[in-house]
């Protein structure tokens, strides 16, 4: 079963990607061009991978960690509804997430 994720870019663009459920939501975003560093590779280092759930999905996801919460401390551009896209692993029922990658972001593997 395949999952569409809505990812609206920095420029305010929505770009569509297919993800299946198990997929990691950092690794869909960087497969579909998104500047999501992740720079500590999902160990909860970094807040590099910082997205912005929409509201009406946010209080579907499982809840943050306090790991996840105290990282979000360091993100540029945090809202009430971000995420470390590391910490989301998609399932089924995610079917049509939408999440914003803000516009503070940038990803160093692309200079």
């Amino acid at each position: 079963m395949s999952l569409t994720i809505t990812f609206i870019d920095p420029r305010g663009r929505a770009i569509e990607a297919s993800a299946e459920p198990g997929d990691n939501l950092l690794r869909v975003g960087q497969a579909a061009g998104l500047p999501l560093e992740g720079t500590c590779e999902g160990q909860m280092a970094c807040s590099t991978c910082h997205v912005i759930v929409a509201a009406e999905w946010f209080d579907r996801l499982p809840p943050a960690s306090e790991e996840e919460e105290d990282m979000l401390d360091f993100a540029a551009g945090a809202r009430r509804t971000s995420r470390l896209s590391c910490q989301i692993d998609l399932t089924a029922e995610m079917d049509g997430l939408k999440v914003s990658v803000p516009g503070e972001s940038h990803d160093a593997r692309r200079m």
